[in-house]
């Protein structure tokens, strides 16, 4: 049976996300700071994004605007990757991805503010089910993790930042239509530029990799993360369908949560279960609300 181009990119998507969650592993046994070891994702990233930008030709955007906003995404970006780190050595790779997840809501919170787009019924009640499920996965954690409420707060903080990255890269788009390379060429520039000086005052005692294997998981996470796996989604997305690709979207969290189950060890109860089922029922159903948007626009 031949595999429809539709197909390879559902195929693509799952993989990219599962290979994402793979990389908070590096992140938790990596003896590098947060800040610095998203400073050394962008970075490596964008060397590899220069190279393809040359070597296939694509040029940056002649708008001034549209560079603007790509290098303001590369900047939400940089904070999003040191939070979601910071949340990582909180609270786990499971709970922290999931919370990164619902940037999907603040999202919908910036299109309604600056976009004066209206919440439908449906995404109302995704975003109650959110709430419950964030409540049920934080309160044995804060219970049990003297850390828990901080690695919770900056989770979300973290979706927060990538809602307002990928807003602006919108808005980039709006003003010119920007490659892939060259788009994620400069969204490294802002992020390195945003994360140099916190990286140094922060990290500064866990900036540089100690040993190979540190050196050789950095790069890896630089290449495979930064590169190979935003390269798979970002391939994928405009081939599917927004309600699928919210739904496999999904096995990125899903991924995270077993990592952190079944080779970290560590206890998620019921209760906690529970939230997760609901937060992701809350993640797919407002991942709902662009694809109706668009068919009354059409």
């Amino acid at each position: 049976m031949q595999l429809t181009p539709q197909k390879w990119a559902a195929s693509g998507l799952t993989f990219g996300c599962i290979v994402f969650g793979l990389g908070s592993l590096i992140v938790k046994f990596v003896s590098i700071g947060s800040y610095a070891i998203a400073l050394w994702r962008v970075f490596i990233g964008g060397i590899v994004f220069l190279l393809l930008s040359r070597h296939f030709g694509h040029k940056l955007p002649t708008s001034s605007r549209a560079k603007r906003f790509c290098i303001l995404s590369g900047v939400f970006l940089g904070f999003d990757l040191a939070f979601w780190h910071e949340s990582i050595h909180a609270v786990g790779p499971g709970i922290s991805t999931l919370l990164n997840s619902m940037q999907i809501f603040f999202l919908t919170a910036i299109a309604w503010f600056f976009f004066n787009e209206r919440q439908s019924k449906l995404q109302l009640f995704s975003m109650l089910l959110s709430v419950i499920g964030i409540i049920l996965i934080a309160h044995p954690e804060l219970r049990h993790n003297t850390h828990g409420g901080y690695g919770i707060f900056i989770g979300l903080i973290s979706g927060a930042a990538l809602a307002a990255s990928m807003a602006c890269i919108r808005q980039a788009h709006l003003a010119e239509p920007v490659s892939l390379f060259p788009l994620m060429l400069l969204v490294s520039t802002g992020a390195i530029g945003a994360l140099i000086v916190p990286s140094i005052l922060i990290d500064s005692s866990h900036f540089w990799p100690t040993n190979m294997t540190d050196a050789l998981l950095i790069f890896t996470y630089g290449i495979v993360m930064q590169c190979f796996a935003w390269g798979l989604i970002a391939y994928a997305v405009p081939l599917l369908s927004l309600t699928l690709t919210g739904l496999l979207l999904l096995s990125e969290p899903v991924a995270a949560i077993l990592i952190d189950y079944f080779f970290l060890n560590k206890p998620i109860n019921t209760i906690q279960w529970t939230g997760t089922a609901l937060t992701l029922l809350a993640i797919y159903l407002g991942s709902l609300k662009p694809r109706r948007s668009q068919k009354k626009t059409a």
